[in-house]
């Protein structure tokens, strides 16, 4: 069984900074794309950034140029690093990694951790 687990939300001002986390468990054979998402109340999940096992990037374009993923492929985790935060960042923030369990396993499958609450306000 795999699990995720998030840490780094919190609240923080307009233009300040934040480090998420997001760190993978259990039967895991290898681990293809990983990725950030978020929802705000009201509104659909949306892709924040992603990263591929070889460090291929992809981001949102509202947060080009503001927002940093990268992994440890050791460690089996995924961070996003959050500079120059906007009001319009506020959201529940979910990583997801797209994992093959095991050897015996032909099909990766998408894990998500739980979410971690993001406000930036003043």
């Amino acid at each position: 069984q795999v699990q995720l687990v998030e840490s780094g939300g919190g609240l923080v001002q307009p233009g300040g900074s934040l480090r998420l986390s997001c760190a993978a468990s259990g039967s895991i054979f290898d681990i293809n794309v990983m990725g950030w998402y978020r929802q705000a109340p009201g509104k659909q999940r949306e892709l924040v950034a992603s990263i591929t096992h070889g460090g291929n990037t992809n981001y949102a374009d509202s947060v080009k140029g503001r927002f940093t993923v990268s992994r440890d492929n050791a460690k089996n985790t995924v961070y996003l690093q959050m500079n120059s935060l906007k009001p319009e960042d506020t959201a529940v923030y979910y990583c997801k990694q797209v994992i093959r369990p095991s050897s015996s396993h032909l099909y990766y499958t998408d894990y998500w951790g739980q979410g971690t609450q993001v406000t930036v306000s003043s």
